[in-house]
Order: C-alpha cells, then structure tokens, then sequence
C-alpha cells in the first residue's frame, strides 16, 4: 500500500510558506490541490483551537476520507501541518 504525507508550514495570515510531499505514492497535480483545500479547511479549526489549548501538538484536528490532518503550532502561532 502506497502512502503520502504532505508537510506545510504556514504563517499566521495563513500563508503556505513551505509544502513538500513526503511518501511513496505517485505525485498527481489533483492530489496537490486537494491537500490545500484541506489545508484551508481545517485552518479555521486550528485558529480556534490554539487560543483554547496551551498544547503545541493539536492531534487529529480534521479529517478528509483516509487523510488527517494533524498540527503544530509554534509560540508565534506558525502553523506545521501534517
């Protein structure tokens, strides 16, 4: 079975400053866009979540068919998502 992560850092104006693919799936142009409209998804969950939580690692915070979303977030609110 093939697998893919997709790892993004993120500024606080919600701004991707970084993405790489990380796995041994085929790279596909759809599966690009899909991780960013996932990404901006599950952004509006994370804003609310890191004012509420003194945790860096907010597990699990969204889910999309087989791919979760997962993040952390720094002490000046720069996101790294999974």
């Amino acid at each position: 079975m093939a697998s893919t992560a997709c790892f993004m850092i993120v500024s606080r104006n919600d701004i991707p400053i970084y993405e790489a693919e990380v796995g041994s799936a085929l790279k596909k142009e759809e599966a690009a866009h899909q991780h960013q409209f996932i990404l901006h998804a599950a952004l509006d969950i994370v804003q609310d979540l890191a004012w509420t939580t003194s945790a860096m690692f907010l597990k699990a915070i969204d889910r999309f068919n087989d791919l979760v979303v997962s993040v952390y977030v720094t002490a000046g609110h720069i996101l790294h998502n999974f």
